[in-house]
């Protein structure tokens, strides 16, 4: 599995309605730390392949995203369960930290899921 490109007209059914937790990854070609971010995206997205979506969106292509989410520096990670945006991180991040913040992802949505 590999990365989606979402737009304001998929965003929606792609992150919003997914039944798992979805990471997006707000970037455009401009953003010199974007393209730093873009490989380690492509690697997560295979290491956690069927239990999370990695979904990008080019701010350039999609203002009505940006502006939706007030994102105001990119890249910006934001991390979805459920519909709802549960963290965000700004700025290149190391591998280590992107990992742990999917790793929490995951860990809410095991801690939200009903019992019984």
């Amino acid at each position: 599995m590999s990365t989606t490109d979402v737009t304001d007209l998929t965003f929606e059914a792609e992150v919003l309605r997914s039944e798992v937790p979805v990471v997006v990854d707000f970037w455009a070609a401009w953003c010199g730390p974007c393209r730093l971010v873009a490989p380690v995206i492509e690697e997560l997205s295979e290491e956690y392949s069927g239990r999370v979506k990695f979904v990008k969106v080019d701010t350039e292509a999609n203002p009505g995203l940006f502006e939706d989410f007030k994102v105001q520096s990119i890249p910006y990670i934001a991390f979805f369960t459920g519909g709802e945006m549960e963290n965000s991180l700004i700025g290149a991040r190391p591998k280590a930290v992107l990992r742990e913040a999917v790793e929490e992802l995951l860990a809410a949505t095991v801690d939200d899921t009903p019992q019984g």
